[in-house]
């Protein structure tokens, strides 16, 4: 088998081959998890913060003026964060089954998450303006951060891992 010159080169390419293809998958299987555990982290803050701001609109917590300014300028700061290295190909939940809900949809050519984001941003920008000067103000624009929310929850979220 190694008597072969030419065969012994091929085995040894080949053999070197695998050898740089495999860390060259692990990376980028470690790249595509750390991106579906930052853009986690950034919805688990999405919910921290419009969580309580929901709260004080539906009376569950008491309205605090301070509060509801602070969460909602800490919701639009998130909702503009630059997370586009977040959202590598491959990192949805045909790909990454049981990783994350995200759908494939998303990738799609045709698809409108860029309006959905900019809705989200369009919509904590209004509320973080307004959410310190009293509920009926918080209570005017909340109402579009959830519509947003639903937005991008309806068409390219599942339901379950």
């Amino acid at each position: 088998m190694f008597n072969n010159p030419r065969r012994f080169g091929l085995i040894l390419s080949l053999l070197a081959a695998s050898v740089i293809a495999v860390p060259s998958y692990a990376a980028d299987d470690d790249a595509i998890g750390k991106a579906i555990k930052g853009r986690q982290a950034g919805f688990q803050l999405y919910s921290f913060y419009a969580g309580q701001l929901f709260a004080m609109a539906k009376g569950e917590m008491d309205y605090n003026s301070e509060l509801a300014a602070t969460l909602a300028s800490n919701l639009s700061s998130v909702a503009n964060l630059n997370n586009g290295m977040m959202w590598l190909p491959k990192s949805d939940n045909v790909a990454r089954a049981g990783d994350t809900r995200a759908k494939p949809e998303i990738w799609a050519s045709d698809s409108d998450i860029g309006a959905k984001a900019a809705a989200m941003k369009d919509a904590s920008a209004a509320l973080a303006s307004v959410a310190g000067e009293g509920l009926d103000a918080l209570r005017s624009k909340i109402g579009d951060v959830g519509k947003s929310c639903k937005g991008c929850h309806d068409n390219f979220r599942a339901k379950d891992f």
